[in-house]
């Protein structure tokens, strides 16, 4: 074709010298090459519709199973999630923040934290209001710590990492901010129901969960703990229905000699292992 351009050309020694080629050609043409693949039309991927209040697909919306209108509490929830949680398809942040008035969830996406560059964080994490789910020896009960007090009478903030397990164990331990508010955890005995995620063991939950279980001890309102897993148990349906698969926790798979994996060779992994078999009070996280 005539109007190809010319991504090189070679001259001939006796045009030039012996042995030498003219580069401003050969320079030209690559010029008119990448001029001429800049004026192609660019193919968009088409993305699906999404819903913009549970953050589906609209073929999949979830709304049908949230609240028609959101959960009136005074507790303020912080979600401190790990960067890769955002690219997960099926993550239930979304869907809790749905079911919550505007300013009742907040996510916050990093790794690290320091109080010269999240001054906002670090006054959260000051206040004696503020309080953080991690489970541990540390842990105080958080249905023992709101037994007494009136419906309202403290607004509570409460922060919660989002991320696999041993992102949030690292999170936790390294951002010394997470080390200042009161450290909480869960006695409640419950079974996750985000069957189509593997957790470490059977009493280790989603962070819908966490959040659902919370509001519902510090608001006093077992009722919020039903609104929040009703889209929850919808969305695991869905996806059973579609082809995924159950997914027995790690604790599960090892009691039942279910697990196919290559046992890993670091001692401390395989303490971590063997503790998902013999300790039924601590999450390990």
């Amino acid at each position: 074709m005539e109007d190809a351009p010319r991504l090189s050309s070679t001259v001939s020694p006796e045009e030039n010298g012996p042995g030498t080629c003219d580069s401003s050609w050969t320079e030209d043409g690559l010029v008119d090459a990448f001029r001429d693949l800049a004026t192609l039309p660019v193919e968009l991927e088409e993305r699906r519709p999404t819903c913009l209040r549970c953050r589906r697909p609209q073929k999949v919306c979830l709304c049908p199973f949230l609240p028609p209108q959101p959960l009136e509490v005074s507790t303020c929830l912080y979600v401190v999630q790990h960067p890769a949680e955002e690219s997960r398809v099926l993550r239930t942040v979304p869907l809790l923040a749905a079911c919550l008035p505007p300013g009742k969830c907040n996510v916050i996406v990093g790794r690290r934290f320091s109080e010269e560059k999240h001054p906002d964080l670090a006054a959260l994490c000051r206040d004696s209001r503020t309080l953080i789910l991690y489970p541990g020896p540390s842990s105080q009960n958080l249905e023992e710590l709101v037994k007494y007090q009136e419906v309202g009478a403290v607004k509570h903030n409460i922060i919660i990492i989002d991320g696999t397990w041993n992102q949030a164990k690292s999170m936790f331990l390294k951002n010394s901010l997470f080390h200042l508010p009161k450290q909480v955890q869960l006695n409640r005995t419950l079974c996750s129901q985000y069957v189509i995620r593997t957790q470490p063991s059977n009493i280790c939950l989603s962070t819908l969960e966490c959040a659902a279980v919370a509001l519902s001890i510090l608001e006093q309102n077992d009722a919020i703990q039903e609104v929040l897993l009703r889209p929850l148990r919808a969305l695991c349906s869905f996806q059973l229905d579609h082809g995924a698969q159950v997914h027995h926790s790690k604790e599960h798979l090892l009691k039942n000699g279910m697990y196919d994996k290559p046992m890993p060779k670091n001692k401390r992994k395989i303490k971590r292992m063997e503790k998902l078999v013999t300790d039924h009070n601590i999450c390990p996280r």
